[in-house]
């Protein structure tokens, strides 16, 4: 397997490139415009077709980057980036002898998608909203709170966390340690959580 995390240090956006260097298949999650010279690289040095590229979430804000990306990833790797109304809950997306699962969770935008391969769920802005610059806000709360309680921390502890936005606390966290600690979902009742982002949503306006 090949595993690699891109990170853009500007702006905290994150990128994640698997592959089954066995198959020569890769799939990439929330790649960026400025990824794409890179990924050739990669396909290239590792002789990969890439199965799939996925995007956890979207906004309105970043339509004009991400039709700049769909037109670059097709042009360039012949590969369409699939949003995530186009993304069923459950659904496997195969690349060789493994596959990522689909979990809609809804929350930080309406059709949000979290990927689980193995032990790990790249997990967007789900738990990172904050920290997305193209759309802090939290535009579905109750649907947040249930997808994080439903879909995240019903995972093995263990399971590592990878968010699409680094932020202040980096990229990288295990379900244990936000069950535990997160500053929205950590030890709080829904209605405790319903407050908070209610009051970030004051303070921001």
């Amino acid at each position: 397997m090949y595993f690699r995390i891109l990170e853009e240090e500007q702006t905290g956006l994150v990128s994640y490139f698997l592959a089954d260097l066995d198959a020569c298949e890769a799939v990439m999650i929330d790649p960026r415009l400025p990824d794409v010279y890179l990924i050739q690289a990669m396909l290239a040095e590792h002789r990969l077709k890439l199965r799939a590229v996925v995007m956890t979430h979207s906004h309105a804000a970043d339509d004009g980057e991400r039709d700049a990306l769909t037109a670059a990833l097709s042009t360039a790797l012949s590969t369409p980036v699939l949003q995530g109304e186009q993304l069923l809950d459950g659904a496997l997306i195969d690349f060789g002898g493994e596959h990522v699962r689909v979990l809609a969770t809804a929350g930080h935008t309406r059709h949000c998608r979290s990927f689980l391969w193995r032990d790990r769920l790249f997990c967007g802005g789900v738990l990172s909203a904050q920290a997305c610059p193209h759309g802090p806000a939290v535009q579905q709360p109750q649907a947040m709170w249930d997808s994080v309680m439903r879909k995240v921390f019903t995972l093995q502890p263990e399971t590592l966390l990878f968010s699409a936005h680094a932020g202040a606390t980096g990229a990288v966290s295990n379900v244990m340690t936000q069950r535990r600690h997160h500053p929205w979902f950590g030890g709080r009742s829904r209605d405790d959580f319903l407050s908070c982002i209610a009051g970030l949503t004051s303070n921001a306006m």
